[in-house]
């Protein structure tokens, strides 16, 4: 065929927005390589990448390719003819359909949709069947194309259950009125419960007197015993709106049934049913071993853990005694979804059920929950801090031994210095000490069985396969498991359509160039030479040693130019991921604040502004209105914002419903996207709602998000009151949101651990997942890292479960005797350090003009958290100051030095007392006349601080209204 040159452009125009406005559909009803047999204007070569995708990544990613293929121009004469032709005889009538003048009608779209899903629902079901007839009459009846007929006969000779599969897998995408067809079929061949199963009448005898579910109401409601949790709900509610009109008696028993439900949680004889991959996984826990699932995100990990759990409780209760299961995760969001999908509807009421966090409304103690409950979902460390209490011997601590089961979520982050391993050594210590304790014929303490969860180990920085296997023998050790549990996911396997989009470097960049310019100089008056490019992540880290090191050495010309350095660094990168107006923004901010530091309120005190300051303070001044008109222009903006808008408006524009992710690096980032999206016209026009959610953390100067917050963002994000979340990485891990259907990643790409999470939050059928690139990110190059990474982690894996148990077990065994000694040498060294610091000599000089401030005897502690110094002679140094609305802090006001102005804390109210808290990265520590150069947090000065003695400061103050009076 050739092309035809008097084929009128519009018409093919027309054809090709046909096929591009059905493609979702076309995704799910095309069996690829039969359609190809059939158009012959495709080359071979196109035609067996094509195949070799179908084979790889399944049909649905591979129709992408098709279509791309049958669409790409220039057209030959009769293409579009040609290919509804292969679409009919490759035994595809109904997306033949689709390419009609005609299009099928809504309600049978509807009608074929609900029908595939309850395929899907009773698929675990209908794996019983006897394939062999069922193919026989199916391929009779034409359900079947002879090549369907004999994958099905050649994967049923390999079992029936994968026979099954197949068989259904093809009938869902032949033609109308397959439904009624196959449930005659299970008459005929003999399948009773199988046809009373899917909606056919149980009297039924007569040929005529088969039905669909979907025009009997009565007969649906027989598959709802078959069902359980979500599942049976929602069934229940499709059932409901179709047959509403035609039995209000049925539709108000249904809704009944379906509110009863939700609100008991499930019933207590619901079933959890597994398929075949996640009851592999999970049968060695069932025999109560320690274990690691290691599955893809949104293959179902958390129903195997639920399954899990409720076989571990009715297994103890059968045996007469109670079990306590412990479900850990690290973030508070993701406290609320286990309780509320997953755990709890499956659960209750046979059991009692709680979800604990530090946002939890609860007024009872946790120790109280845990004796009360069979079930508890709670972030790691609330579970730590009270095995902490139990270990000092304090009132309302809980014991390992009280929980029989302990669930940890995302467990590869069991690694040293992070919650969970601090909880997995106090299971080793008392492992180890069970053995002793046998050895000298004592009653060892009973160990709860350990259930870890997570889509990716990890490779933990290793570039070689026995470096990664050592990594990730050193998880299964900390967790103490006797197997990571891995499988094929078979059809289920879910591949997201991955997308790089490149980005072109500006022609003319005149709002950086003046941003360098003002860089230049500085590192001029400040008689500095950097080693890297401006906007690179080196040249922050330069920079910021500058500023540490100019601070211990009293440099305060070096120290000031480094930190305005910094920030013009961030305003730089701001302008190549963000709009310039936002990273103008930001600089014009920090100088408004520097500026601020220099006043107070009555203007009766004068801070010292230095040579520097001056300087620093003219020169933006100077820059400031040409940066600002610049930043106003449209043509110099940045291309990977416009890359993003058009990502965006296709992934709108080809969607029947989109909802999407957003990843970004930063905070503020998130923030200025957000805000950016929503006053775009062209996404208005598409209906994108977008909102941010970010970190509750406080170590950024940007204001965080309260759990509250979060919660409420993501809730409209699931129900779709927002259908654009841009987040940080906080939202990377565990976050289910089954109608997210594509993951955009801007300028962001950590580890490989990341990067699979982020590839999941698409759950949805046919997801997308995109890398848009910034300039200085490198997100291609470190992109290409991890895809490497991953292979390497998945050879590891599989290389460790082809290990012989004792081969294993006595690697494992190893590692856990080196993590005791280990731990107990660094516990060894912080008491010493304890005993060896004297407070006293702990000295603190305020990092604006390098003034002696206080001593480590001077400070003490609330609440555990909060450093303050209420001597008198602390408060003649500084001055309070009123925070800004905007500020971060909920305190009104901070204090800041009387000489410098410098920043050192906030102004506290603790039980009606003003309160000075310090913040250590606001000075420049010292021990025995040596500066440390890096003390930013308090938890990097080894030192226990007395607690605030509330009443003597109290009776202090009470003394001195007396001498005034």
């Amino acid at each position: 065929m050739k092309p035809d040159p008097m084929a009128s452009d519009n018409d093919n125009d027309v054809k090709e927005h046909l096929i591009e406005c059905y493609r979702q559909r076309l995704r799910q009803l095309i069996k690829v390589d039969q359609v190809l047999d059939h158009i012959h204007f495709i080359e071979p070569g196109q035609k067996e990448q094509i195949r070799q995708k179908a084979r790889t990544d399944g049909d649905s990613a591979a129709t992408d390719q098709l279509i791309s293929a049958v669409i790409a121009k220039p057209h030959v004469d009769g293409w579009f003819t040609a290919f509804v032709d292969a679409l009919i005889n490759g035994g595809c009538e109904f997306a033949a359909e689709y390419m009609k003048v005609i299009p099928p009608e809504p309600e049978v779209e509807a009608e074929h949709d609900q029908r595939v899903k309850l395929i899907q629902l009773l698929s675990p079901s209908l794996m019983d069947m006897k394939t062999e007839d069922v193919r026989v009459e199916c391929f009779s009846r034409g359900l079947l194309t002879l090549e369907d007929s004999e994958i099905v006969t050649a994967t049923t000779n390999q079992g029936n259950m994968g026979g099954a599969r197949e068989l259904l897998r093809y009938i869902v995408r032949g033609r109308r009125g397959w439904f009624s067809e196959f449930l005659e079929i299970l008459r005929k061949t003999e399948h009773l419960h199988l046809y009373e199963l899917t909606g056919g009448s149980p009297d039924s005898d007569k040929k005529g007197d088969s039905h669909d579910s979907s025009t009997h109401p009565a007969q649906g409601m027989s598959l709802v015993k078959y069902l359980s949790g979500a599942e049976r709900r929602d069934s229940l509610q499709t059932f409901d709106i179709n047959f509403k009109e035609e039995s209000q008696v049925v539709s108000e028993a249904l809704l009944c049934f379906t509110v009863l439900g939700a609100a008991a949680g499930g019933s207590e004889k619901a079933e959890i049913v597994l398929r075949d991959y996640q009851m592999d996984v999970a049968r060695p826990a069932l025999e109560g071993k320690n274990i690691i699932v290691c599955l893809p995100t949104g293959s179902g990990k958390t129903r195997v853990a639920v399954y899990i759990t409720k076989k571990h409780l009715d297994c103890r209760r059968a045996e007469g005694s109670s079990g306590k299961v412990v479900v850990l995760v690290n973030k508070v969001p993701l406290v609320e979804q286990h309780y509320s999908a997953e755990f709890l509807p499956f659960l209750k009421p046979a059991y009692k059920v709680e979800r604990v966090s530090g946002d939890c409304q609860l007024k009872i103690s946790f120790t109280e929950i845990v004796k009360k409950n069979d079930v508890i979902i709670c972030t790691a460390q609330i579970l730590e801090n009270f095995l902490e209490r139990s270990n000092k011997g304090e009132d309302e601590g809980v014991e390992l031994s009280a929980l029989t089961l302990i669930v940890i979520d995302e467990c590869h982050h069991t690694q040293k210095g992070e919650v969970y391993n601090h909880i997995m050594m106090r299971y080793l210590m008392q492992k180890h000490k069970n053995k002793r304790l046998k050895k000298e014929q004592k009653e060892p303490m009973l160990l709860p069985q350990i259930l870890g969860l997570t889509a990716s180990p990890g490779v933990g920085g290793a570039t070689k396969m026995v470096k990664v296997e050592d990594h990730i023998l050193r998880i299964c050790a900390n967790l103490d498991a006797s197997r990571i549990m891995t499988r094929d996911l078979g059809e289920f396997q879910r591949e997201p359509r991955k997308n790089n989009l490149p980005v072109e470097d500006r022609k003319e960049d005149p709002f950086g160039d003046v941003i360098k310019n003002i860089m230049n100089s500085i590192q001029t008056h400040a008689e500095l030479s950097p080693t890297s490019d401006f906007g690179s992540q080196n040249y922050e880290q330069w920079v910021v040693q500058k500023e540490r090191i100019a601070a211990t050495e009293e440099n305060q010309k070096v120290r000031i130019c480094s930190e305005h350095l910094r920030q013009y660094n961030e305003g730089l990168n701001l302008s190549h991921t963000i709009r310039m107006q936002d990273a103008f923004s930001f600089l014009n901010k920090y100088h408004e604040e520097e500026i601020q530091k220099k006043t107070t309120p009555d203007d009766e005190h004068v801070i010292e502004k230095t040579v520097t300051e001056i300087f620093l303070s003219n020169l933006f001044g100077e820059k400031k209105e040409e940066l600002q008109q610049l930043a106003s222009k449209p043509e110099y903006e940045n291309d990977s914002l416009s890359q993003l808008r058009c990502q965006i408006l296709r992934e709108f524009s080809s969607r029947k419903e989109a909802r999407g992710i957003i990843f970004t690096k930063t905070r503020r980032s998130a923030i200025a996207l957000s805000q950016w999206i929503q006053e775009d016209p062209k996404c208005a026009d598409v209906g994108v709602k977008a909102a941010y959610v970010i970190g509750g953390g406080d170590q950024s100067v940007v204001k965080p998000m309260t759990n509250t917050e979060q919660r409420d963002v993501l809730n409209k994000f699931r129900n779709g009151e927002v259908n654009v979340l841009i987040a940080t990485t906080v939202a990377e891990e565990g976050l289910d949101i089954p109608a997210c259907n594509f993951v955009i990643r801007y300028g962001l790409v950590t580890n490989e651990i990341a990067m699979i999470q982020a590839k999941g939050r698409g759950r949805a059928e046919d997801s997308s997942y995109t890398l848009v690139d910034v300039k200085n990110s490198g997100v291609a190059e470190k992109e290409c890292v991890n895809e490497y990474r991953i292979t390497l982690m998945n050879k590891a894996i599989t290389k460790i479960g082809a290990l012989n148990q004792a081969e294993y077990d006595k690697r494992i065994s190893e590692i856990q005797i080196q993590a005791i000694v280990e731990d107990r040498l660094r516990t060894r060294k912080k008491e010493q350090k304890r005993m060896q610091q004297q407070k006293g000599e702990v000295k603190f000089s305020c990092r604006g003009c390098s003034k002696h401030i206080c001593t480590g005897d001077d400070i003490q502690i609330i609440e555990g958290m909060h450093r303050v110094n209420v001597t008198p002679e602390f408060s003649e140094l500084f001055i309070p100051k009123e925070n800004s609305p905007n500020e971060q802090s909920e305190d009104k006001y901070y204090i800041a030095c009387k000489k410098c102005g410098q920043r050192w804390g906030s102004m506290m109210l603790y039980r009606g007392i003003d309160c000075p808290s310090i913040h250590v990265k606001n000075f420049v520590v010292s021990f025995n006349g040596e500066k440390k150069s890096k003390c930013t947090k308090w938890s990097e000065l080894p030192i226990k601080f007395p607690n605030f003695d509330y009443n003597e400061h109290a009776n202090r103050i009470v003394e001195s209204y007396d001498d005034e009076s």
